[in-house]
């Protein structure tokens, strides 16, 4: 499917160009789903927009498009990248369930000390165990960076 012959991209939006329903033509296409992305419906089938965009631009659809940051909504081309799926996980958001308002590192109760861990290759690395949560920062921060380039989100 050319996605180029049915939507025009302007500044992060799709427009309608060449819409069944000839009202549509030249309206934001899709909306923003409970999820954050925003979809298009397109022949009885939803499409998440920022996949159309990638295609739209690069003329392939990858597996995975990452958001550079982190921004779901923002699907302006220079915000969009293909990787891989661990690529797309390690630029994640912190997770709700998280206590110390940093990715990676937490607060061991057991012997009082924040511990710091990463995922490379799909395993967990610990990188150590830290009196200071700034200490540990600074350690996963320099890791993120050496094993997951840029896509390292700290």
């Amino acid at each position: 499917m050319n996605f180029n012959d049915i939507f025009e991209y302007r500044d992060g939006q799709l427009y309608w160009k060449n819409c069944r329903y000839k009202a549509y033509n030249g309206k934001k296409a899709g909306h923003i789903h409970k999820t954050g992305y925003w979809r298009v419906k397109l022949n009885k089938e939803n499409y998440q927009a920022h996949r159309i965009i990638f295609a739209m631009h690069h003329g392939f659809m990858p597996e995975f498009i990452d958001h550079i940051d982190g921004n779901r909504s923002n699907n302006k081309i220079e915000n969009l990248r293909q990787a891989t799926k661990q690529q797309n996980n390690w630029n994640r958001a912190i997770q709700k369930n998280n206590s110390s308002g940093i990715k990676g590192i937490a607060w061991r109760e057991d012997c009082k000390k924040w511990i710091a861990s990463c995922r490379v290759n799909y395993k967990v690395v610990y990188l150590g165990l830290f009196n200071e949560i700034e200490e540990a920062k600074k350690v996963l921060s320099e890791f993120r960076s050496k094993n997951h380039g840029n896509f390292a989100k700290n």
